[in-house]
């Protein structure tokens, strides 16, 4: 029978535990939300809804093709200028979401020959680009400076290392500057996924690679993503500009994939329009997540420190995060569930993100709940 394997992996996440559902959700729901990823509380911002309703009016509900055809609008121009002027990159580029962007960056940047250098942290769209790519990969310790050292000094030849800013399972967050110190000692290249930096990290919220000092080098590459803090859709790579003609011209998901929803770009224009001019929104989700972690650890939770906005809850097994976090979400507060394959060290959690908008009620509400929640 055609697909036969299906039924017995079924049977194998059953077992386990591991068993995913969608669960759609009302437009206006009544739980406290701490699993979504819009750390500046932009996503429902009236400036931002009507910069996406705007953009649909005047350019339509689609792009209406690749960006190399129909697909890039003069809004889309717009959004990349003022992007990479806000980063501090010569230029940007702008994806349909990112994932493609992340594909784009490895897959472009890495030829065959050339040696990739991946946290064993990073996301899974770093790591399908890095099996995308004709070059070989090889996978180092987490946030470990010495390992990628040792990796780019054994390869002869063109080499990049590809890592998360802040990594979306527990919040920690990479060490770039000794990073880019180990790339530079071998000519090779960095590629950073800021996807949970850029709008939280940096003055202002400009993001992982501003704080430490890297924007505007010649061998760095960012990535980062317009859903999470900018409250759209889609993703962008930010760069020198020949980095960003080479992917125009080389990279497959912007080639070969329709462009961003002019909503989409049009929404997240308004909302870096707006971090722009309320800077402080950045430093408050830092504050907020102190706040939840300083709470929870004094409840006795073993919670992970956070260097940006995402808190960790470890949880005793795969079983029992699903149940915690079904028992928050009965009392009223939503909150991410990680098992594996999602964690690559097989521990389970809640992930919790801290955001701008967050009262000091709703955090001692969360935490609260998420005490009495407990297994």
């Amino acid at each position: 029978m055609a697909f036969g394997w299906i039924e017995e992996q079924a049977e194998a996440r059953r077992r386990a535990g591991l068993v995913r559902t969608l669960r759609p959700r009302p437009a206006g729901s009544p739980l406290l939300d701490l699993a979504s990823n819009d750390y500046l509380g932009l996503a429902r911002h009236p400036e931002v809804t009507a910069g996406a309703a705007d953009a649909a009016r005047t350019w339509g509900g689609g792009s209406t093709g690749s960006r190399l055809v129909t697909g890039t609008t003069e809004l889309h121009a717009e959004l990349e200028r003022e992007l990479a002027g806000f980063c501090g990159f010569e230029a940007a580029l702008v994806f349909s979401s990112g994932y493609a962007a992340n594909l784009a960056a490895v897959t472009a940047l890495a030829p065959h020959g050339s040696l990739i250098v991946s946290d064993a942290g990073n996301h899974a769209s770093l790591i399908d680009g890095c099996r995308l790519a004709r070059g070989t990969t090889q996978v180092v310790g987490h946030a470990d400076p010495e390992a990628v050292r040792k990796a780019l000094g054994a390869h002869e030849g063109p080499a990049v290392l590809v890592s998360d800013t802040v990594f979306s399972v527990d919040g920690d967050a990479a060490p770039l500057a000794e990073l880019a110190a180990a790339c530079r000692e071998h000519g090779a290249g960095l590629v950073v996924d800021d996807a949970h930096g850029l709008g939280v990290l940096g003055a202002g919220g400009r993001g992982a690679a501003h704080a430490a000092g890297l924007t505007g080098a010649g061998d760095v590459v960012v990535t980062a993503t317009l859903s999470k803090s900018l409250g759209s859709q889609g993703g962008a790579v930010l760069g020198p500009a020949r980095v960003i003609e080479h992917l125009v011209n080389a990279a497959r998901t912007f080639i070969f994939d329709t462009g961003l929803a002019p909503a989409a770009a049009g929404a997240a224009l308004a909302a870096l329009r707006l971090l722009r001019r309320e800077p402080e929104r950045a430093a408050r989700a830092r504050e907020v997540a102190d706040e939840l972690h300083a709470r929870l650890t004094a409840a006795g939770l073993e919670a992970v420190r956070p260097d940006a906005a995402v808190v960790s809850v470890r949880a005793p097994s795969p079983e029992e995060a699903v149940r915690w976090a079904a028992d928050c979400r009965a009392a009223g507060l939503a909150v991410g569930c990680f098992r594996p394959p999602s964690v690559p060290d097989g521990i389970s959690r809640l992930r919790l993100t801290a955001r701008a908008d967050l009262s000091g009620a709703q955090i001692e509400r969360a935490v609260r709940v998420i005490g009495e929640t407990r297994p």
